[in-house]
C-alpha cells in the first residue's frame, strides 16, 4: 500500500453509496429471475431478459465500478474526479433512472422509457466528463491513466447505442436491431469494463493478490490490441460479418484471462485467497463467455447468447467486482477508521474490519449461485431456483460489507483514550 496516496481518498460515503447499492441491485436481480423463471432464461430479446441484463450490466457493475473508481482515482492514480458533493446527484439520478427503466421496459411505455434513458444517459456522461477532467490533469502513471481514459471514453459510444435502442424499440428510428445491440453490448463489455478491469487490475493484481507487477509495455500492447479488436468489431458487425466480430472481441478478452490466470497460478505468496479465488472464478467464466461466442458465430451454429450472456454479465463479471468490492470496502473503512480515531490508539488492519472467514461465506454462495446460473441458462426450467440462491449470494455480499462498516463504526466508542 506504500504507493497510495491515503491522503487524497475521498470521504467514506462518496464512493460506499456506490458500492452498497451494487449488491443491492444483485438482491433485486436474483428476485427478478426468481419471480420470472423460464421466460427470462429463453431468449437474449425476452423484455423480462433484457431487464435481468441491465439489473446487472447498470445496477451491479455500474454502480460497482464508479464507486470503485471515485476512491481508486485520487488515491492510485492521481486522478481526483472533479465530482465532489455532486457525487449524491449522480448517485441518486443513475439509479432513480435505473427504478424507472425496469418497469417502463416492461409496459413499452414511450414516455416514462425515454425519462429513463435521459436519466441513466446522462448521469454516465456527467461522471464520465468528470474522470476524464481528473485523469488529463492528474500526475499517476500514464499507462494507467490512458487504460483508464480509454474504458471512460467507452461510456459515451455505450450510452447512445443504448439511447438509439430504446428509440428503435419505439418504432422511431429503422436501424437492425441486432447488429446495434451487438454494438452495444461490444462497446460496454470490452471498451468499458473489461479495459477499466485490465487497467485496475495492474495495479491490484500486485497489491492484493502478490501476482508480479505487469509491465508497462504489456499494458500498452493490450490497450492496443483491445482498442483494434473494439473498432474492427463495430466495421465486421455493422458490414454483417459475425464470426470476425467476434474473433475481433475475443482476442484481446482472451489474452486478459490468460495473462491474469498466469499471473495468479504462479504467485509465490499468495494474499488474500477468498478475492484470488472470485477473480479466477470470474476469468474463467468470462474465457467461456468467448470461446461460447466463437463457436456460436460460426454457420448454422445454435443461438447460444443467453449462455453467453450468463457467463459473462452474470457469473464472469461479476464475480471479479465483487471480490475486489470486498477487498475496497475493508479499505476504505480501515482509512476512514484512521481519521477518527486519535493519536496513539492502534487501529485493527484491513483484514480484522473484514476477516477472511466473512468473504469465504460471500465467496462460497457466490461459487453455487454461477453453478446455478450456468445450469439454469442450460436448462431454464431451473431459473426460479438459480434466482434464489443469487439473491442469498449478494444479500452475504451486504452482510459482509455492513459488518466491516459495523466494526469500523464501534471501535473508536470502545476505544476512547482516557482523559
Amino acid at each position: 500500500m506504500s504507493s497510495l496516496t491515503i491522503a487524497e481518498a475521498p470521504p467514506l460515503w462518496r464512493p460506499l453509496r456506490f458500492l452498497l447499492t451494487a449488491p443491492l441491485w444483485g438482491m433485486i436481480a436474483g428476485s427478478w429471475l426468481m419471480a420470472h423463471g423460464e421466460a427470462a432464461m429463453i431468449s437474449r430479446w425476452a423484455l423480462p431478459t433484457i431487464v435481468l441484463v441491465h439489473l446487472f450490466t447498470l445496477g451491479v457493475l455500474a454502480n460497482a465500478m464508479i464507486g470503485s473508481l471515485l476512491q481508486f482515482l485520487p488515491v492510485a492514480a492521481g486522478s481526483a474526479p472533479s465530482i465532489g458533493r455532486s457525487a449524491e446527484w449522480l448517485h441518486a439520478l443513475f439509479n432513480a433512472g435505473l427504478l424507472l427503466f425496469v418497469p417502463a421496459m416492461m409496459l413499452a411505455h414511450p414516455l416514462v422509457l425515454a425519462v429513463a434513458s435521459l436519466l441513466l444517459s446522462g448521469s454516465l456522461l456527467g461522471f464520465a466528463a468528470a474522470a476524464m477532467i481528473g485523469l488529463i490533469r492528474g500526475s499517476g502513471p500514464r499507462v494507467l491513466r490512458v487504460g483508464i481514459g480509454m474504458a471512460i471514453s467507452s461510456l459515451a459510444p455505450t450510452a447512445l447505442m443504448g439511447a438509439a435502442l430504446v428509440v428503435i424499440l419505439l418504432g422511431r428510428l429503422a436501424l437492425p436491431i441486432d447488429r446495434v445491440a451487438d454494438l452495444h453490448a461490444a462497446s460496454g463489455l470490452l471498451g468499458w469494463v473489461l479495459t477499466l478491469m485490465m487497467a485496475v487490475g495492474a495495479v491490484t493484481l500486485p497489491m492484493f493478490q502478490g501476482t508480479r507487477r505487469i509491465p508497462g509495455l504489456a499494458q500498452w500492447c493490450w490497450l492496443a490490441i483491445a482498442l483494434a479488436g473494439l473498432l474492427a468489431s463495430v466495421v465486421c458487425r455493422w458490414n454483417g460479418g459475425p464470426l470476425a466480430a467476434a474473433i475481433a472481441v475475443s482476442v484481446p478478452v482472451l489474452l486478459f484471462v490468460g495473462a491474469s490466470l498466469l499471473l495468479q497460478i504462479r504467485v509465490r505468496h499468495r494474499r488474500n485467497p477468498a478475492l484470488t479465488l472470485f477473480w479466477m472464478l470470474g476469468t474463467v467464466a468470462i474465457g467461456g463467455a468467448c470461446v461460447v461466442l466463437l463457436s456460436a458465430s460460426l454457420p448454422a451454429a445454435p443461438d447460444r447468447a443467453v449462455l453467453i450472456g450468463t457467463l459473462l454479465i452474470g457469473i464472469g463479471l461479476p464475480s471479479m467486482l465483487n471480490g475486489m468490492m470486498l477487498e475496497i470496502v475493508g479499505f476504505l473503512s480501515w482509512i476512514d477508521l484512521r481519521r477518527r480515531c486519535a493519536r496513539g490508539i492502534r487501529i485493527p488492519g484491513v483484514d480484522t474490519l473484514l476477516p477472511e472467514s466473512d468473504k469465504r461465506w460471500a465467496l462460497a454462495a457466490h461459487g453455487v449461485s454461477a453453478l446455478a446460473l450456468l445450469a439454469a441458462a442450460l436448462r431454464p426450467a431451473l431459473a426460479s431456483a438459480a434466482g434464489a440462491l443469487l439473491l442469498v449470494a449478494y444479500g452475504l455480499t451486504l452482510w459482509c460489507l455492513l459488518r466491516c462498516l459495523r466494526r469500523s463504526a464501534v471501535f473508536p466508542r470502545d476505544n476512547r483514550p482516557w482523559r
